[in-house]
């Protein structure tokens, strides 16, 4: 096959690596990739949301599969424009991507299909907010209804908190268009998890359950972020918790949307998780691999990556082929120093070949870029450090080990990345 990955991040240098090393693919294009993603594939300077110019190469080029990474194109129809011109692609229409798009949508689908979530309020001025807010007591959510790069969520400690999040959403304009419609939601205690599920709309495959690290400082403090890091599997998640998860939560919404919009959701399902006293609920769904989820997740897929998505995207697909092998993976965010506020670009990156060297690990860019032959900064978050080994410990010991050998001006990093799951382990 010709495969070719939308987009230009961790995520998606991930998904290359992974389709790389299916014997079936002969060769890989990325648009736009990154630095990191140049390694594996032939990288195209169209952005992940020309979805015209994107159609037009996999036609150029004669792809056999597109697979997309991150959630704006999905959420702008790709998968409908590629689909109308008898393009094969993985990823939801346009219609079932709005179980990202809109926190409403979302909560709504699950209030008919009997999903286990927090109870909430849709809201779309500010007085509503306020009193939506103080009627579901402190600590509340916050959330702007649609897209916000990771970011549109605040959980607020107080009223002067909630007043501040419900002011620079729909006051400052903060989300734009995102933060126009606000979702008041009650605060769950627990654990997270994230499940991410491969389907084709009646079929099912769960990778390694994962728990990602938002906050930006250590013991989880500071502001949250996209993602400092990334474990998997989670041991919070059993087994048994799992095979529900699938049962109560996954096969009940695909059904919903199903039945209610006529959509047959063939891609990857992201539930975000709290593990509560009362089992699990739902904080999120996302409409695509989770970003650093999938660095973690992939390395820990026992199968063919390729075969797999092409399957799914035919409605083929055979849920005993995703397949989970034994054994620990771990990922580090570098980032750039300020994120996620204000931070600087094009600081030349040292240590990467290095790294890259070392046994059981791989480096994934994320913000990444070429210049004169080198590789500098180019985002927020970095790159993604990770490591796999039949032990967790080993995992987080040899990504630091890989982190301590890379450097860049300004670079910042979590220290205690799979904390929880080590003080389990102790105890």
């Amino acid at each position: 096959m010709k495969v070719l990955v939308v987009g230009g991040g961790g995520r998606e240098h991930a998904l290359a690596w992974k389709l790389a090393q299916s014997p079936a693919v002969r060769e890989l294009l990325a648009a736009p990739g990154n630095a990191g993603i140049a390694g594996v594939a032939r990288t195209v300077a169209i952005p992940a949301h020309d979805l015209e110019g994107l159609a037009r190469l996999a036609e150029d080029e004669e792809c056999d599969l597109t697979v997309v990474g991150p959630e704006v194109p999905l959420t702008l129809g790709i998968c409908d424009l590629f689909e109308a011109r008898g393009l094969t692609i993985f990823g939801p229409s346009r219609a079932g991507a709005m179980i990202e798009a809109s926190k409403s949508f979302a909560n709504d689908l699950m209030l008919r299909a009997g999903v286990p979530t927090a109870a909430a309020r849709t809201v779309t001025d500010r007085d509503e907010a306020i009193s939506a807010a103080a009627e579901m007591g402190y600590p509340v959510v916050i959330k702007a209804d649609g897209l916000a790069a990771g970011k549109g969520v605040v959980v607020a400690e107080s009223r002067e908190e909630a007043l501040a999040a419900i002011d620079d959403a729909m006051v400052l304009g903060k989300f734009g268009k995102s933060g126009e419609v606000l979702v008041i939601e009650e605060h769950l205690e627990g654990e997270e998890a994230s499940i991410l599920a491969i389907t084709d709309g009646h079929s099912f495959g769960l990778l390694a359950p994962s728990q990602d690290h938002k906050r930006a400082h250590d013991r989880d403090s500071g502001p949250n972020t996209g993602g400092m890091g990334a474990y998997a599997p989670a041991p919070v998640v059993t087994p048994a918790m799992l095979a529900d998860v699938e049962r109560q939560i996954m096969e009940p919404v695909v059904e919903e949307l199903s039945r209610t919009s006529g959509v047959r959701y063939k891609g990857v399902l992201y539930a975000g998780l709290m593990i509560t006293k009362d089992g699990p609920k739902v904080v999120e769904f996302n409409c695509r691999f989770g970003d650093p989820e999938a660095q973690v997740t992939l390395p820990l897929m026992d199968g063919d990556l390729a075969a797999t998505m092409l399957a799914t995207a035919h409605g083929e697909l055979d849920a005993a082929d995703v397949r989970v092998a034994p054994g620990h993976a771990v990922c580090v965010v570098m980032a750039s120093g300020g994120y996620p506020g204000k931070y600087e670009k094009g600081k030349r990156i040292d240590g990467l070949s290095q790294a890259g060297a070392m046994e059981d690990v791989v480096v994934f860019h994320a913000g990444t870029d070429l210049v004169d032959g080198a590789t500098v900064t180019s985002g927020g978050r970095v790159l993604g450090v990770t490591a796999w080994s039949p032990s967790l410990a080993d995992a987080v010991e040899r990504a630091y080990a890989a982190v301590d050998v890379i450097s860049f001006e300004g670079e910042q990093h979590r220290t205690d990345i799979a904390h929880r799951a080590l003080e389990r382990l102790r105890t």
